[in-house]
């Protein structure tokens, strides 16, 4: 069981998700007030994605990440950014022609997923470490060995720590290579990511499979999606990792009652606390993923 537990949370995500909950936050100014209002209420870390302003679909704006990184560093509040990088991995392909791309694709090379990185310098910052399909139909998330070599070759360079983002077990394979090439800075950060489809499913004792692969040294954290994330806290503690809520996988805090970020950090921080935990402050989650503190130049609203 980990005793210091990092509870991230993620704050909007990319997913189809802004029209089933009024509290999904669509705006950099809404998703920075709700990355703040989870960090006053107990949040180490703050996973940010944006969102197109008119669609309110996910979006690779780069004003946008400015923004909302630009708001929660005035604010009174600091805790660890860990900024999306998995945008432009999305293929949608025609079954009848494969070879033609259908809408909703949104696909770009590994440096191009990494402008806003480049420029903001979040401390951390994800990086999905394979290809999925991803639910059902015809949409799959393209990440391939050669684009994770060159972004991680690339995140290394700007002294940013990759979240390895685990989805199945040969993701996690493949990660262990990346740190075995040294491509990853101890130590490593795995996310390992449960009940997303066609991933790894939500079950225990897969969790415990995969936190046996992982390599000496290397820090996780492990979330579920849906009704199974709150539960998944407590799981994900007792397995000696940290843990992760917010909308972007999860938008209800119990049957029929939605949630917002903050009540599902109140939440995990509760849940934390039960099992006799606690949650590391922002300063000691950075102590203990080694992280590096930068200071970028972060211009005012362009927007």
């Amino acid at each position: 069981m980990n005793r210091k537990v990092i509870l991230t949370c993620a704050v909007t995500g990319a997913g189809d998700t802004a029209n089933k909950s009024e509290h999904v936050p669509v705006t950099p100014r809404e998703i920075a007030d709700d990355a703040i209002a989870a960090a006053r209420a107990g949040a180490s870390v703050v996973h940010i994605h944006v969102r197109d302003l008119d669609t309110k679909q996910g979006s690779r704006e780069v004003a946008h990440y400015r923004e909302v990184v630009r708001l929660i560093r005035a604010s009174d509040v600091d805790p660890v950014i860990n900024l999306t990088a998995g945008m432009g991995g999305d293929l949608v392909v025609d079954p009848q022609d494969p070879t033609t791309h259908m809408p909703g694709t949104d696909l770009v090379n590994a440096l191009e997923r990494l402008p806003h990185v480049e420029e903001l310098l979040p401390e951390i910052c994800t990086l999905d470490c394979g290809s999925l399909n991803f639910g059902d139909g015809s949409d799959i998330y393209v990440s391939t060995p050669d684009m994770l070599r060159e972004g991680s070759k690339k995140i290394q360079t700007l002294g940013v720590r990759p979240e390895l983002e685990i989805f199945d077990t040969g993701n996690l394979w493949f990660a262990n290579v990346l740190v075995e090439e040294g491509l990853i800075d101890p130590p490593p950060l795995y996310q390992l990511c449960m009940g997303v489809p066609y991933g790894a499913p939500v079950d225990a004792g897969l969790l415990t499979a995969m936190v046996n692969m992982l390599p000496a040294g290397a820090q996780f954290t492990s979330f579920a999606i849906g009704r199974n994330q709150l539960p998944w806290v407590a799981q994900s503690v007792l397995a000696g990792g940290h843990a992760r809520v917010g909308l972007e996988d999860n938008l209800y805090l119990a049957k029929g009652v939605k949630a917002t970020n903050a009540s599902l950090t109140e939440r995990a921080v509760d849940i934390i606390g039960g099992l006799g935990a606690e949650v590391a402050t922002p300063d000691e989650a950075r102590q203990i993923l080694d992280l590096r503190m930068q200071t970028p130049i972060v211009t005012g609203n362009d927007l």
